[in-house]
């Protein structure tokens, strides 16, 4: 058993770019360089950049509350539709970045403007798939016409 586990700490100190004891059995040596830490090269502009980046998403993110055109069905929903996806788009591009600069709380404010947006999608999306109490349409329908008379 304990010649078992020689041969298993040799082998991780070959991992770890230790050369094991001359004489020894180990794996393949192998090196494992070690990257430099990527929050070491965020400078001050790439911050900056990812505040403005949060800043525009929480704000467009505000904005589609006031949406100012009517977007019940046809055309007009799938333009508001294609804005909520921006919101959703901008929710995973400040995520992304802010995973890359280590910046956690504008990771998390990344993660709730996805939330939002998917939200904002649900509202619209779930009438007309079936799944809420209220049944709406994507097609704008014509208004029925009363016979003359």
């Amino acid at each position: 058993m304990a010649r078992e586990v020689d041969r298993l700490l040799a082998q991780l100190s070959g991992i770890g770019g230790h050369r094991a004891e001359p004489g020894t059995r180990s794996g393949p040596q192998r090196r494992i360089t070690r990257v430099s830490s990527p929050t070491s090269a965020v400078s001050r502009a790439d911050r900056v950049a990812l505040w403005a980046r949060v800043g525009l998403g929480a704000v467009l993110g505000g904005l589609m509350t006031q949406w100012p055109y009517p977007h019940a069905c046809g055309g007009p929903l799938a333009g508001y539709l294609g804005a909520v996806s921006v919101v959703v788009l901008a929710g995973i591009w400040i995520g992304v970045v802010s995973w890359k600069q280590r910046s956690g709380a504008a990771h998390v404010l990344a993660f709730l403007l996805l939330l939002w947006g998917i939200l904002l999608a649900a509202e619209r999306a779930l009438p007309r798939v079936g799944y809420a109490a209220e049944r709406a349409s994507w097609q704008c329908l014509p208004a029925p016409s009363l016979p003359p008379g």
